[in-house]
């Protein structure tokens, strides 16, 4: 296992993460304990939860398990949806941060937060209360580093001048849907993230099982979160079951042929590859085993362009205009 700054910080984490959604979920306590463990002997020390999954049960596991280790492991969580019946049980307001962080290091036994993120941008919230509550987290030593998950472009770089203006602690982390099947992000997320020093965490990483390489076209699955979810979600199998992806599939196993490795193990390392930090979410030790397999190695550049060019997303405007605009202006026409 490697390790990498996150962000512009100083501090280490694993170069994957483990993700807890699935722990009081698919995973009972007994099997998330596990899945855990493996992750630690494997070197791992970065683990994301958040509030919202299994209405706190993932957050209360962590607690029980991490007893006794807590300060050699990097712990992030999340904060935006609906935690209760009341008006204002969700968002990122003052109110619902202070209250759900408050809730959040009870249920994980803890003292403090590593990584506390704003788990969606909220419209109806002025991002100033949210980074200045944010900051007064980080100021009272409930919170180490600050982050945001599913925000576009714009309210990335929007976050990070308020927090300049005001003298606001800045995010250090974005965490986004990406994978081989899901490069939307490509367009305006990482360039910001580039440009600003922030690490990219990515969730869905194997596109909501998609890229387990266990599906074929024609034949809708009767297995697996893909089957389960409603066909208007993110990974969904309509989203996923389309002629380009399985062509995306077909050149992953050829590689993975290549280097004896899985499917799934040359998916995540063409994230890591990308310099991005894979979530990995398992609901058996047996798949975190095989996951874990996709660290501590690299591919090689050429077999990252293959890849790259069977999943290039679509041009759109204005990004293919401003390509195009600038290669004309460069050959001086």
């Amino acid at each position: 296992m490697r390790y990498v700054n996150l962000g512009n910080t100083g501090l280490k984490v694993s170069e994957v993460a483990l993700g807890t959604m699935t722990f009081g979920r698919e995973a009972e306590e007994k099997d998330s304990v596990e899945i855990l463990q493996e992750y630690l002997d494997a070197g791992g020390n970065f683990i994301d939860t958040a509030n919202v999954y299994s209405n706190g049960k993932s957050e209360e596991i962590l607690g029980r398990a991490l007893k006794g280790i807590r300060d050699d492991i990097v712990l992030a969580t999340k904060v935006f949806f609906r935690m209760g019946e009341r008006i204002n049980d969700y968002g990122a307001t003052r109110k619902h941060i202070l209250k759900s962080v408050e809730d959040s290091l009870r249920r994980l036994q803890t003292d403090y937060i590593d990584l506390y993120q704003i788990h969606c941008w909220d419209r109806s919230t002025p991002i100033e209360e949210t980074m200045e509550t944010l900051d007064y987290l980080v100021k009272r030593g409930y919170v180490r580093y600050i982050g945001v998950s599913n925000f576009a472009g714009w309210q990335i770089e929007k976050s990070l001048r308020v927090s300049e203006v005001y003298n606001f602690e800045k995010i250090v982390s974005v965490q986004m849907q990406y994978s081989l099947v899901v490069r939307d992000i490509e367009m305006e997320v990482i360039p910001v993230c580039e440009a600003e020093g922030l690490s990219v965490m990515a969730w869905g990483p194997l596109g909501g099982g998609f890229l387990s390489g266990k599906y074929k076209p024609g034949e809708f699955p009767e297995e697996g979160r893909i089957s389960k979810i409603g066909e208007n979600a993110e990974e969904s199998w309509k989203r996923r079951a389309t002629e380009k992806n399985f062509k995306i599939l077909e050149k992953i196993k050829e590689i993975a042929k290549k280097y004896g490795k899985t499917i799934p193990q040359v998916a995540l390392n063409w994230l890591i590859a990308k310099g991005a930090i894979p979530i990995l979410g398992a609901r058996t030790t047996a798949q975190i085993e095989d996951n874990l397999r996709s660290a501590g190695w690299l591919l090689k550049p050429e077999d990252v362009r293959v890849l790259d060019e069977v999943s290039q997303p679509q041009d759109k405007y204005p990004y293919r205009f401003i390509e195009w605009a600038n290669e004309r202006v460069r050959a001086g026409r």
